[in-house]
């Protein structure tokens, strides 16, 4: 049985429908990426399937426990760090630990070792006796990150875990997570970053307007708005028509031409020598270029193909009601 199920999940915020049906299933010891736009309904999927909020129809089911029926054993199997790191920067990073553990339940003794056994694999040993307040973004990610898992969950939801860190603390975190996946913690993962869901999500589901409106992995959703595209930015704007012939043993697809800019761009099958290959028959052709490239589709390009907006035209969940 799958570690997540929901079947059309249902959710109003009086006049505002933050989720009209939505269906999910994460497999076991896997990451599911939840991708979407500020106010597509991520979060809100994720305060349901955590016991925060209750669907107004709809099912969920978490580890096999019916999470609006048994909320409490829902609770004892999941870990969550939300968008903004929960720590209190008034405590050292031990405390923080030993708290969550007794939250838990687990008596002192338990709860300390507990707390020393997660600041040694989250690199945090050192701090762990120092205040809070005194870490930075990526150490006080890492902390909320362990605070989730004091409990050793078999379900863990990162609720856009990476916002807001620098590009190091990223490539850490993503590390992290890998390694929990690896050793089989289930993993639903709520993120505005193509690129993260990329590296880290088995399959993909895109969220918008609170629907379901595409699912499969990165490369299945990048070919599915058209597939790479093999771009020359040529140095004479007299010769962009040259490159446009040049360009069309490479072409899968009709080009377009920015003339203002001199730049060709045709839709291509890439592969490892098509560099190579398109500089050579440029030069053939005596056209001059600046640069050539093949480019992806990038998360705008997605959500723009997606849902005719791209991400940053898009409004919280706040702002929605959610």
């Amino acid at each position: 049985m799958p570690a997540v199920i929901t079947e059309g999940l249902v959710k109003r915020f009086g006049r505002t429908e933050a989720l009209w049906g939505v269906d999910l299933e994460v497999p076991r010891a896997s990451v599911l990426g939840l991708l979407g736009p500020n106010g597509a309904g991520k979060t809100t999927t994720v305060r349901i399937l955590t016991t925060l909020l209750k669907a107004d129809a709809g099912r969920a089911v978490v580890d096999g426990i019916d999470v609006a029926r048994e909320p409490q054993r829902v609770r004892a199997r999941i870990g969550l760090t939300g968008q903004y790191a929960a720590v209190d920067e008034r405590l050292t990073g031990q405390e923080n630990l030993e708290q969550v553990g007794r939250l838990f339940h687990m008596g002192s003794r338990r709860a300390r070792q507990r707390a020393g056994e997660l600041l040694d694999r989250f690199d945090l040993l050192e701090s762990g006796g120092r205040a809070v307040k005194g870490y930075s973004g990526g150490m006080r990610r890492r902390l909320d990150i362990a605070m989730s898992l004091i409990a050793e969950p078999s379900v863990l939801f990162l609720d856009e875990p990476t916002t807001g860190l620098d590009p190091r603390s990223r490539l850490s975190m993503w590390d992290l997570i890998e390694q929990l996946v690896r050793e089989g913690t289930t993993t639903l993962l709520t993120t505005q970053y193509l690129e993260e869901a990329d590296r880290l999500a088995h399959d993909i589901v895109v969220i918008d307007q609170g629907g379901v409106i595409a699912r499969g992995t990165a490369d299945e959703l990048k070919r599915g708005i058209g597939g790479d595209r093999l771009e020359v930015l040529v140095t004479d704007r007299a010769d962009v028509a040259a490159a446009v012939g040049a360009l069309a043993g490479f072409a899968r697809g009709p080009e377009v031409v920015d003339a203002d800019r001199s730049l060709v761009s045709v839709p291509t099958e890439a592969h490892p020598g098509i560099v190579p290959e398109t500089v050579r028959a440029l030069d053939a052709a005596g056209v001059k270029v600046d640069d050539v490239a093949v480019r992806r589709p990038s998360l705008d390009d997605v959500f723009l193909q997606l849902t005719g907006h791209s991400i940053d035209d898009t409004t919280s969940e706040e702002e929605r009601g959610e």
